[in-house]
């Protein structure tokens, strides 16, 4: 593991960070990846309806070893667990919740993101190919697109540029975007920086980052649980 992806938040302190945007009665669908994790924060009293592309409505925390259901997966085949009310539906009726704008946001994984809210996932550079799934469907259809991803490559290269190089899963959708280093805001402007990460200076974040950004004279910590 390179020097950038050992700084900042764990994975999962960034997807709890993205899951305490999450409103109460939300529908929200989980790419796979590091999105999974958003599932494993404490809402308290608010109900979140997690939404899994493979037709699980209403499900929970990751499970634990030894306490799998072998026939119950999330979109990344991760065991989860079902909150009361659950349903399990055919892929088709999943995918028609996904296209009728039910889903109230979508947590996305991606290689690059650019500074006008383009984003990439699909595909990556040198690829003869490449599977792009719902990811194309959810970020047309969902309310709000959030992205959950490592700020750097393992070489070191931005994954937040200016434009994105590799072929785009969508354009000028994404509204927030977590990554190791902090959390940033898609605004009419471009790319903000909105909170920090422990142990990550501003001067880190923008030698590190492949696009002007907006950075207030202050810039907070990140919120944590």
């Amino acid at each position: 593991m390179s020097e950038a992806k050992a700084k900042g938040l764990s994975r999962q302190q960034m997807c709890d960070r993205l899951a305490m945007e999450f409103e109460d009665g939300w529908v929200v669908n989980l790419g796979i990846g590091i999105p999974t994790l958003c599932s494993n924060f404490d809402f308290g009293d608010r109900e979140i309806i997690f939404h899994a592309e493979n037709g699980v409505i209403g499900y929970g925390p990751l499970t634990g070893a030894g306490n799998e259901d072998l026939h119950l997966v999330n979109a990344g085949g991760q065991h989860v667990t079902l909150n009361p009310g659950a349903a399990i539906v055919h892929h088709a009726d999943s995918f028609a919740i996904i296209r009728s704008g039910r889903i109230d946001v979508t947590v996305l994984g991606a290689y690059e993101v650019a500074a006008n809210g383009d984003f990439a996932n699909w595909k990556m550079a040198g690829q003869k190919g490449g599977g792009i799934g719902g990811a194309m469907d959810l970020a047309a259809c969902a309310k709000r697109v959030f992205l959950a991803m490592e700020h750097t490559t393992r070489n070191g290269a931005p994954r937040l540029v200016e434009r994105c190089t590799i072929p785009a899963t969508a354009r000028g959708v994404v509204d927030l975007v977590i990554t190791n280093y902090g959390l940033f805001e898609i605004t009419p402007e471009g790319m903000a920086l909105r909170e920090i990460a422990p142990g990550v200076s501003v001067e880190e974040v923008k030698a590190t980052t492949g696009c002007n950004l907006t950075i207030p004279r202050e810039v907070p910590p990140v919120r944590m649980a």
